[in-house]
């Protein structure tokens, strides 16, 4: 089942064998996660039968579709990620960082995933990198503006794979299912030194357009592409699911809810599970214009999402004193 939020109220339902979707008016797929979690069933069964027909390509194009996952408050959505986390996804980050002799941190940590990040079922594996974007304010729509702040050296694509999370009122994490993200970062500022990688993550991330329920697909294959005038500037396929990575999900999510400051009941959470493809390893400089396109079968409409660059000078920001 793939669902979709519309901006003006009103989720549209609909499976991989039809390209027609149903649309349930006045509907948020937040209110039916937190139905759910009410009632104790599964989010498929809450969801009503019936709804007018829609053509879910169709909202996409006229930018109707939105994150499919928002809470009204922003400040208490939370966007996250572990990186380092998917076989290949070490070559790019060590060639940053490679060190004259020996291995680099990123390796390291990458050996560390490889060796202890898949544990059996109820055992803790070895912790991943992890990252924090933002919250609310910085998840951004499909078809909307990335935009890259006036100080950043680079605003680059990250094709990944985001896993959507209610918290219920005893503070047990629900996840809600998973869509497609780009976790827009700032590779230059990031190559300079690897502990500039929390500058890097420029706060933007864009999600969707459809959120898939149930379980996230062990192999995943699907393309990453760069449009600049209409025309393909880059393209290459990215993998992801477990098949194709150095973690479980489950010690990902582990890792991540194992803090009681990540579990306060009613809170709404995106967290990003990496990326092994990048344009900016093959020397791609986007441009303000360009479009970042990023596609998988398995998740229904690709997300889309062109670059802007914020105007004005990068100049020291002023602090008042009261």
């Amino acid at each position: 089942m793939l669902l979709s939020q519309i901006k003006t109220g009103g989720v549209a339902v609909r499976d991989h064998a039809t390209a027609s979707a149903r649309l349930i008016s006045g509907a948020t797929i937040l209110g039916f996660a937190q139905e759910a979690i009410a009632l104790g069933k599964p989010l498929a069964a809450v969801i009503p039968a019936g709804g007018e027909p829609v053509n879910v390509a169709d909202l996409a194009a006229r930018g109707a579709l939105d994150v499919p996952l928002r809470h009204p408050e922003p400040a208490r959505m939370f966007l996250t990620g572990t990186g380092l986390t998917h076989t290949g996804s070490a070559s790019t980050r060590d060639a940053m960082h490679a060190p004259a002799e020996g291995l680099s941190d990123s390796m390291k940590m990458f050996r560390m995933g490889l060796e202890g990040g898949k544990p059996a079922a109820g055992e803790v594996g070895v912790q991943p990198e992890w990252f924090y974007k933002g919250t609310g304010v910085n998840a951004i729509a499909p078809g909307a503006p990335l935009v890259s702040p006036a100080f950043a050296l680079d605003g680059g694509e990250e094709p990944e794979i985001a896993g959507y999370y209610v918290i219920g009122p005893d503070g047990t994490p629900f996840r809600v299912g998973f869509s497609l993200a780009n976790e827009f970062s700032d590779h230059v500022t990031e190559r300079i030194n690897y502990l500039f990688l929390a500058h890097s993550k420029l706060r933007p991330a864009a999600f969707g357009p459809e959120l898939l329920v149930g379980d996230l697909p062990r192999d995943i294959r699907g393309t990453s592409r760069i449009l600049r005038d209409g025309k393909v500037l880059w393209e290459k396929p990215f993998l992801s699911g477990e098949a194709n990575m150095s973690h479980t999900i489950a010690n990902l999510e582990h890792h991540h809810f194992k803090y009681g400051l990540f579990c306060q009941p009613g809170d709404v959470h995106v967290h990003m599970f990496g990326t092994a493809t990048l344009s900016f390893a093959d020397q791609i400089k986007p441009e303000a214009g360009d479009v970042f396109e990023i596609s998988a079968p398995d998740f229904g409409l690709a997300l889309a999402n062109p670059l802007a660059v914020a105007e004005g000078a990068a100049g020291a920001v002023k602090v008042s004193a009261l």
